[in-house]
């Protein structure tokens, strides 16, 4: 795999692994997946024809579970809902909350995310980006494939409708650290909180289970929110 120019292969920012398939998970790939799941094109969405309607979108790469995507979709059916996810598992979970609880304004492409946003999602089309908890890949010799990185979140920029956000939390503060020099040196965005600033948790984003046990032995939280300008 080359990157957008051809010249040299892109360091992936995650590693897949093959993680057992639930049956519940399973059930809903199979009986769920067809309506909720949109296959990778290299072409761009139209997304008031995936979605049935013109909203507000909000793209989450990375889900995990689905748990938080789930929660924050069901809280407001105003806004639609893209998450991206290589993990079979996860996307299986996800779609099995859709089914439970109902949800229409929930969409889910399984592929990297930086083709996605490159090739299927339009300039200034989101008016949101959640990247909650992305892997800390923590050795320093691991740092390269963090996946906020300058080049990606240049990318996140330009998908941002005017007045659109990214939201970034992790709980690894030299983490934190590089989102801050990543995201304060990329034109057109701006820190909510002020230089080097993080927010209070939003109300809106569930604090998941990881977290709670992470906060617990005393670890932080760094939300980072950032505005297009």
């Amino acid at each position: 795999m080359t990157n957008d120019t051809g010249a040299h292969p892109r360091i992936r920012s995650y590693v897949l692994r093959a993680g057992r398939v639930g049956s519940g998970q399973a059930r809903a790939l199979a009986e769920i997946g067809p309506q909720f799941m949109l296959p990778y094109q290299p072409a761009e969405l139209d997304l008031d024809a995936v979605f049935g309607r013109t909203a507000p979108r909000i793209l989450e790469i990375g889900f995990g579970m689905g748990e938080g995507l789930a929660e924050i979709a069901a809280a407001h059916p105003e806004n639609d809902y893209l998450g991206v996810e290589v993990h079979t598992p996860g996307v299986g979970a996800l779609l099995k909350q859709v089914g439970e609880r109902g949800l229409t304004n929930v969409r889910v492409i399984q592929h990297d995310a930086v083709e996605v946003l490159t090739r299927m999602l339009a300039p200034a089309s989101l008016a949101g980006i959640h990247i909650f908890f992305p892997d800390p890949w923590h050795k320093k010799r691991h740092h390269k494939r963090r996946l906020i990185q300058p080049p990606l979140v240049g990318l996140l920029a330009s998908r941002l409708q005017a007045g659109g956000y990214v939201h970034l939390a992790t709980d690894w503060q030299d983490y934190a650290e590089q989102m801050w020099d990543v995201l304060d040196a990329t034109a057109g965005i701006a820190n909510r909180a002020g230089l080097r600033g993080a927010v209070p948790r939003p109300d809106w984003r569930p604090q998941t289970h990881f977290e709670t046990r992470g906060q617990k032995l005393g670890h932080g939280v760094w939300d980072l929110l950032y505005d297009r300008c």
